[in-house]
Formats: structure tokens, C-alpha cells, sequence
């Protein structure tokens, strides 16, 4: 049975009638055990599997961590704290189909306390060890897929303790026709005399794609030129020194139309020769201004000369910077360079001041990995973030090439490792420190950072777990959309937290309906409104109608999406089958408490224009 017709027969089954939950589950479970070739192991259900089968994950925000950047234009970097299979299943809402590029760094059991499952440590005489890891891991990777974007791809970082099996688990998740590469990476230079059979100074990136479209960049590889080290600034890389000449040679001949004073920086520049006779530039005085407006001029002490790069060049017929066509494709054996080794990971770390972590991975090995990838406006997710080495690269990365990437990390706060080296690594960075030798150095400012914890929600259907997810689901939203700017007022009505919220950052807008009472008047609102695109409305809704009917007149203004049932559609498909049956709203559920209605009847108080 290939394939489509498994998907097929699977879908026939979801929707037998006079079927039990379990016996369908039975079916679907002897159906994908029905396999030709792969890997089986014994399945060891996990804690927080059992109480997804009870609650909903939820994402709260803790405002006092976020750093926002004075730059409208800085990218939204997510920290979240919490079990990373609660998180994957909240950003399987907020980002299904939108992660270009996934890093992860999980446990490698090696049964050294390494691996932590049902909150005791697997150790070498764990018989399970295997089998607890394959399934922590599956469950994981199942979700990530979702979440990756057509384009996108994921590295796995691995030794050779559960190399075999992760490859076998990928190939079943991704399709091994997905796989780019097994590469190995240098963990370590030194050769260990103590070592009894042969030293171990590696482990792997396991790459997959999630469909067959994609293909890396070119890159730039760092090697040294005459001694002199590679660089990068935003127009590309460079050596420094390398520059050309500006002013013309004598063969060339005079040009009185190239012979003019340059002023660059404060300082005047002629084209005079070494013997002090006036000569002229190469370009019109017109284009050197276009290169000084690129950046690609440098000053020397007599004269100024430009800048010559190894990825892009000055092209004089439209006066605009444009690709070499050099590089090369990425090899295999790239990653064997000492730069991508745990050392410098580590003085990565402890170049922050007083950050301890074990073994953290590279700055230099995420930026090539996010390098490759096409596209400088990536969503990049590690959900073992570890250190955060992976934030610290994105936005180390973008300040070097001019990128926009957004990156989200995922971490438990295990010996307050979230809050005490993921986050405060990171903060660092973003608003400077004092480096290992004393020096300050500047932060890298133009970056936001929102830290959130995972919650729980009651996952029966009924109202009031109904309502309270719509309510604790608004920083869900906010990461969904991308829009955390929160107004005070929508139209001339005041805003209730308990009612409606409004969201408007200039270039997008999000109206959030918690009491579906309330709609009328908003209606009302948004019909004299002038909107250059749609309004996304999220409206509580006890089914899946967005309250159409109610929306009519200003259809042509409002994207509706009814909640909870948008996110209980996401959940559905990700969530382990729940314990209880579901529970409908009764006749009456839509009613208001006294309290309620009291508090409801004191926030709207509209005032119309009777000749409007």
C-alpha cells in the first residue's frame, strides 16, 4: 500500500460511524504498525503526553523580560519557557507552515545523565534507553514537520549513540528521499592520550528538507588570504586592505571632467600623483558620490580608494552593487574546521562574563547554517535552545548582512537554565556587556525579545474552558500575526481586556472579540471606518461560523476566524486522543453572569450621530 492510499484508508477510518474512540484508535494503530521497512521500538508514553490527553497548552507573556528595541523595524525574537512538547504544540497554531529553518541540539543519550525522560535521568543500563528516546524524539519531529515551510529544512545535531536510529526515525518523518546530507562536524582538536581505542573528535548534522524545492546558497568559505583574515559587513565579505585604486594612471591619460575635488567624511580629496602633479579619477565625480552612498569607499592617509568585495561588485554601466558569480557550493567536510568546534562554543559563552553551560555549540556553526538557507528574512526555531547559541547567531548574523530573520527559541527551565542562561545570554547581547578582558561591548540594539511561559487550559468543551482559552489565547495571537502594538481605544470606544482588544502597528490590524455581545456595536465601529486592508477579527464563537451574518455590511473590511474552534482544529491534529468525552454548550451557555453582564453593560457605552 503506497502512501496516498494509506492517508485514504486512514481518513475512511476517522469517519466510521459506531466506532469507540478506542477501537478506531485501535484500527489506525495496527494500520501504521502495518509497515514494510522501518524502524520499530516499544513506545513509552511521557508525562506531559498523558496531560495534553486532559489540558490545552497555552502561551502567556512575561512583559517585564521583554526587551523592545526603539527601532519600529526590529525584528520579534520569541524565548519561550516550558516543556518543548507543549510549545511545539501552541506554535503548530501560531506557525504551521511558516519555520524555514529548524537547528536542534537534542540529548544524545549517551547515558552520562545527559537525557531526562519522566523526570529521571536514562542511564547506560536503562533497557528502555532506546525506546524512551526514539519516542521523546518522534513526537517532537512529527510536529516540526508541520511547522516547517515548503521551503524549509532542519538540522539535527547527533553523535553516533543514536545516529542510526534518528536517520531511520527522519527517513519515515521526511522521506530518506528528503535527506541533503550526514555531515560531520570537529567537537574537538585535541587528541586525548588517555583515550584506550580511537579518538572521538566528532559528531553530525543530519539535514533533511521538508520537499524537494529548495536549494542553498553559495557561500564564502573563511579562509585566510596572505595572513589576512575574511570579514563582512552588510554590503558582503571582504579582506582588509584589499582595495583598489581610485585615482587613474598616467596612461589613461587626462580628464578634466574626472578632475575634481571629493569631499568624503569631513576631508578633501585630490587626485594628485606621487610627484605632486594633478591627475584625475577614474569615475565622474557623480558616480564616486553613488560609491559613497553604497559604502564601498575607504580612506587611506593621502587618498581614498574603494573597497573591493569577494561576493558583489561595484557594475559602472548602472552604477549599483550586483552578485560575483564565485563561491561554492558547501561541502561535507566543512564543518571539520576548528571554528565550529565545542572550544569555541565555549568561549562564545564566557566571552558574556559569568554564563555557564556545557558544551554549547558554536556562534560560527549557526550563522553557516543559517547562511545557507535563501532567504535574509528567515524564521529560524531551535526548540532545544540550550545557551540560545542559536538567537545569539540569528542576530549576530543579521547585523552583519543587513538580514531580518526572526528566530524562536524553546527551553524548560530546568536549574533556571531558561532564565538564567538562555535569556540572560541573550539580553546581553541585545543590550551589551562587558566582554572576559574588561572591554564594553556595544549591544546589538536593533532587536526585540519576547519572553513567554507555557500554560494549561481544561481541555473539555465546555463554555466556560471555551471562553478562557479565548481569553488566555491573545499572546498566542499576537505571535500568530506578528502584531504586539496594543491600542487603548478602537474607534472612540475604550478597549476592555474582558470585552474586545486592539491591536494596530501601522501596517497591520487584529481586533480580538472575547463577548460576542459586543459585536453589533463593534460592527458599527469598523463600518465608518476607512481601512487600506482587512481587519483580522478573531470572535469568540461557541461553533465554527465567525458570526458572518453579523459582519455582512463591513465584509469587504474584516477577515474573520471564529476561536476557540480555529485552535481546537490545530490541536486535533497534533494532540494525543483525550481521556473524557466531549462536552457541548448547553441551550443556554451564551448567557451571561450577573457579574458578567454588569461589567459589560459598564464598558460599552456607545454614542452614535443621529445624522450620521
Amino acid at each position: 500500500m503506497n502512501s496516498k492510499d494509506r492517508a485514504n484508508l486512514i481518513k475512511r477510518i476517522s469517519t466510521i460511524e459506531g466506532l469507540t474512540d478506542n477501537e478506531r484508535s485501535a484500527l489506525l494503530g495496527l494500520l501504521r504498525e502495518n509497515k514494510s521497512y522501518g524502524l520499530v521500538w516499544e513506545d513509552k508514553p511521557e508525562d506531559i503526553e498523558e496531560r495534553l490527553r486532559d489540558e490545552l497548552p497555552i502561551l502567556t507573556e512575561v512583559p517585564e523580560r521583554a526587551i523592545i528595541s526603539e527601532d519600529k523595524d526590529a525584528p520579534n525574537h520569541i524565548l519561550i519557557e516550558g516543556d518543548n512538547l507543549e510549545a511545539l504544540a501552541t506554535l503548530a497554531y501560531t506557525h504551521e507552515g511558516k519555520i524555514d529553518v529548524i537547528y536542534i541540539d537534542p540529548p544524545y543519550n549517551t547515558g552520562n545523565k545527559d537525557f531526562i525522560y519522566n523526570d529521571s535521568y536514562v542511564d547506560k543500563e536503562d533497557s528502555y534507553r532506546h525506546s524512551k528516546w526514539l519516542s521523546f524524539m518522534s513526537r517532537r519531529l512529527k510536529i516540526a514537520k508541520k511547522l516547517l515551510s515548503d521551503r524549509g529544512v532542519i538540522f539535527i545535531s547527533i553523535d553516533d549513540n543514536e545516529l542510526a536510529q534518528l536517520r531511520l526515525i527522519c527517513d519515515e518523518i521526511f522521506s530518506n528521499k528528503n535527506l541533503i546530507g550526514c555531515i560531520p562536524r570537529l567537537t574537538s582538536p585535541q587528541r586525548f592520550a588517555q583515550e584506550k581505542n580511537i579518538n572521538i573528535s566528532h559528531d553530525y548534522l543530519l539535514v533533511y528538507r521538508k520537499y524537494d524545492n529548495i536549494s542553498f546558497n553559495k557561500i564564502i568559505l573563511n579562509k585566510e588570504s596572505n595572513g589576512k583574515e575574511l570579514k563582512r559587513d552588510k554590503i558582503g565579505y571582504y579582506y582588509e586592505g584589499d582595495t583598489k585604486a581610485l585615482i587613474a594612471p598616467l596612461s589613461q591619460g587626462y580628464s578634466a571632467n574626472c578632475d575634481y575635488d571629493f569631499e568624503y567624511n569631513g576631508k578633501v580629496y585630490k587626485p594628485i600623483n606621487k610627484d605632486g602633479t594633478r591627475n584625475r579619477w577614474f569615475w565622474t565625480k557623480k558616480r564616486m558620490e553613488i560609491a559613497a552612498q553604497l559604502g564601498i569607499l575607504r580612506e587611506t592617509k593621502s587618498s581614498i580608494r574603494m573597497q573591493i568585495y569577494q561576493d558583489v561588485k561595484f557594475d559602472v554601466t548602472t552604477n549599483t552593487l550586483v552578485p560575483k558569480e564565485i563561491g561554492v557550493r558547501f561541502c561535507s567536510l566543512d564543518l571539520l574546521a576548528n571554528k565550529y568546534s565545542n572550544p569555541n562554543g565555549m568561549a562564545d559563552l564566557s566571552n558574556l562574563g559569568n554564563i555557564i553551560f556545557n558544551n554549547p555549540k558554536p556562534i560560527n556553526l549557526i550563522k553557516t547554517l543559517c547562511e545557507l538557507y535563501p532567504s535574509k528574512s528567515a524564521t529560524v526555531l531551535d526548540f532545544f535552545a540550550g545557551s540560545g547559541t542559536t538567537l545569539h547567531a540569528t542576530m549576530q548574523l543579521n547585523s552583519e548582512d543587513g538580514g531580518h530573520r526572526k528566530c524562536i527559541l524553546v527551553t524548560n527551565n530546568e536549574n533556571n537554565i531558561c532564565e538564567e542562561v538562555t535569556y540572560e545570554r541573550n539580553r546581553r547581547v541585545i543590550q551589551g556587556y562587558t566582554n572576559a578582558k574588561g572591554e564594553e561591548v556595544p549591544g546589538l540594539t536593533k532587536n526585540n525579545l519576547r519572553y513567554y511561559r507555557t500554560g494549561f487550559v481544561g481541555r473539555s468543551r465546555s463554555m466556560q474552558n471555551m471562553r478562557m482559552l479565548v481569553n488566555l489565547a491573545t499572546d498566542m495571537l499576537c505571535i500568530k500575526e506578528d502584531l504586539y502594538t496594543e491600542q487603548t481605544t478602537f474607534g472612540e470606544q475604550k478597549t476592555h481586556k474582558g470585552i474586545f482588544r486592539y491591536f494596530d502597528d501601522g501596517n497591520k490590524k487584529m481586533l480580538i472579540i472575547y463577548r460576542e455581545e459586543a459585536i453589533d456595536e463593534l460592527v458599527d465601529i469598523i463600518y465608518d471606518m476607512d481601512v487600506d486592508q482587512p481587519i483580522k477579527v478573531y470572535v469568540f464563537s461557541p461553533s465554527e461560523d465567525p458570526w458572518e451574518g453579523s459582519f455582512e455590511d463591513v465584509s469587504d473590511k474584516v477577515e474573520l476566524c471564529a476561536l476557540p474552534q480555529a485552535i481546537y482544529n490545530t490541536y486535533r491534529r497534533i494532540l494525543p486522543k483525550k481521556k473524557d468525552a466531549v462536552v457541548m454548550p448547553e441551550d443556554d451557555a451564551l448567557a451571561t453572569t450577573e457579574k458578567e453582564e454588569e461589567q459589560f453593560n459598564g464598558m460599552l457605552n456607545f454614542e452614535y450621530d443621529e445624522e450620521a
